[in-house]
């Protein structure tokens, strides 16, 4: 239960409250303890320090750590007390996020089979010269990775469902199916559904 605790996502904001990405509860409390970090409390958006938030009694039903001596209240959204600058703004090409931009979706027949039925497509083959990127690269089932086998989709006679992009970033892109509702104050509407601006 501690270890499920400590690995729940919380929202790490730079000193101006830009968010900037997702830590685990275990290193935003370690930030808090090194006074590289203050949480804020998302009802009021007080700030509290690791003296003032260990002295805070976690709240009925509210997700807490116990320690030896106390019991912590999990934070849901830090703000780092030196650091000014946003992340890098691109989505790292990998197979996981190449995963997550098309939803586990084969691009060619829509279909959602198990993860293990989905391949990496090139859209234009490597031996006709496609590269491994983006704007290349979609998920297809094995039925239609078969069918399309190394020729073009136009060659195949098949359509994609959409052409593929670079995602635009946000610090959520590695958290898209968790949303804590506390966020929504810190963050707008379109870091929410960036998966549909691909």
């Amino acid at each position: 239960m501690i270890s499920r605790v400590l690995q729940r996502p919380t929202l790490v904001l730079n000193r101006h409250w830009q968010p900037i990405r997702v830590a685990t509860v275990a290193r935003a409390l370690v930030l808090l303890w090194n006074e590289t970090a203050r949480v804020v409390d998302p009802a009021d958006f007080q700030t509290y320090d690791w003296h003032d938030w260990s002295r805070l009694r976690p709240r009925q039903g509210e997700a807490a750590v116990q320690a030896v001596t106390m019991r912590l209240r999990a934070p849901e959204v830090i703000t780092l007390t030196e650091c000014d600058r946003l992340p890098k703004m691109t989505v790292t090409f990998s197979r996981r996020n190449l995963f997550r931009r098309d939803r586990w979706t084969c691009q060619y027949c829509g279909r959602r089979p198990e993860s293990e039925s989905l391949t990496i497509d090139h859209v234009i083959p490597r031996s006709l010269g496609g590269v491994s990127r983006w704007e290349n690269c979609v998920l297809a089932c094995s039925d239609c990775n078969r069918r399309k086998a190394n020729r073009s989709p136009r060659d195949a006679g098949m359509r994609l469902r959409r052409q593929p992009k670079v995602p635009r970033w946000s610090p959520l892109f590695a958290f898209h199916d968790i949303q804590i509702e506390s966020w929504s104050k810190f963050i707008s509407e379109a870091y929410w559904n960036v998966e549909l601006e691909v």
